[in-house]
């Protein structure tokens, strides 16, 4: 695969990260800090994906997980998208980015 071509699809991907919000939270996952991993196999257009909650009894999770999968598998390039849900190292807010910590008043 043109270099060109996995670089927009790895663009694409954390587009699609982007749009994905928890419920509760204004913010996307991607800013939030939630997405840990992010594999693209360019051989078979796989993808593996390790991301986090914010709290680890939080009820929507698979609301949340599904959602993230669905985004994925809809980006030309990506065959598959394996999800996994994660809990180490734990969330904090220090993962968030700087856009995210404005957003939600913690700057």
């Amino acid at each position: 695969m043109e270099e060109n071509k996995k670089l927009q699809i790895e663009e694409s991907i954390v587009e699609a990260l982007k749009t994905v919000y928890d419920p509760e939270i204004p913010v996307n996952i991607y800013d939030l800090g939630l997405i840990y991993k992010v594999d693209y196999h360019e051989e078979d257009g796989t993808l593996d994906v390790d991301m986090t909650l914010t709290a680890p009894g939080c009820p929507l999770a698979d609301y949340i997980v599904e959602d993230v999968r669905q985004k994925l598998v809809a980006i030309e390039g990506v065959t598959s998208a394996v999800v996994n849900l994660v809990f180490e190292p734990e969330w904090t807010q220090d993962m968030m980015s700087e856009e995210a910590k404005a957003d939600l008043g913690f700057l």
